[in-house]
């Protein structure tokens, strides 16, 4: 005996269930109850597609300004404070891509947990230093050293998102050391 048939639209109900269950998890509410609160805040917020396109956008305009900043790079004279400049507004735009996906609120929590406190703060501090050294300072040496800092603490940054990635990364540092 067939089993029960499914139409088309049952098919996409336990699709958008789905596809709701990812934007819970994203923006933070996967476990909040629906409630006078919850109704507020998305009445309030962006809808899941402007948040996607602010993400995309965001993210995209930061990779233009840290790759027209290392294009810039080989302009002669202010070539290495362009780059310091324009990798770091770069970077700080990457960064705040996700906040379209999380909200601002839930980024900075989680920007600032215990188990990634002390990359948030090199990280910020790498990308202050450098454009105080390429603004005020106007010391392009160490403007490239904080870039170079820069990319390594968003990048520990960055992989602490990642379960487990930090340990893979200390782990192979230690083998390739000894």
């Amino acid at each position: 005996m067939p089993g029960p048939v499914v139409s088309g639209e049952g098919q996409r109900s336990r699709g958008a269930d789905g596809m709701d269950k990812l934007k819970r998890v994203l923006s933070g509410r996967d476990t909040e109850e629906p409630g006078g609160l919850a109704e507020v805040i998305d009445a309030t917020s962006l809808g899941w597609g402007t948040r996607v396109k602010g993400f995309i956008a965001c993210f995209v305009i930061g990779c233009l300004c840290s790759l027209l900043g290392t294009c810039l790079l080989w302009v002669p004279r202010k070539g290495l404070m362009l780059f310091a400049v324009f990798y770091t507004l770069g970077n700080i735009a990457s960064i705040g891509s996700t906040c379209f996906l999380m909200g601002p609120m839930k980024q900075l929590k989680r920007m600032f947990e215990p188990t990634r406190l002390i990359a948030t703060i090199v990280m910020l501090l790498c990308l202050v230093l450098t454009l105080c050294s390429a603004l005020w300072w106007r010391k392009e040496g160490l403007a490239l050293l904080f870039c170079i800092l820069q990319f390594f603490a968003l990048t520990w940054y960055s992989i602490s998102f990642i379960p487990f990635a930090r340990d893979a990364v200390k782990k192979c540092v230690s083998v390739c050391l000894s």
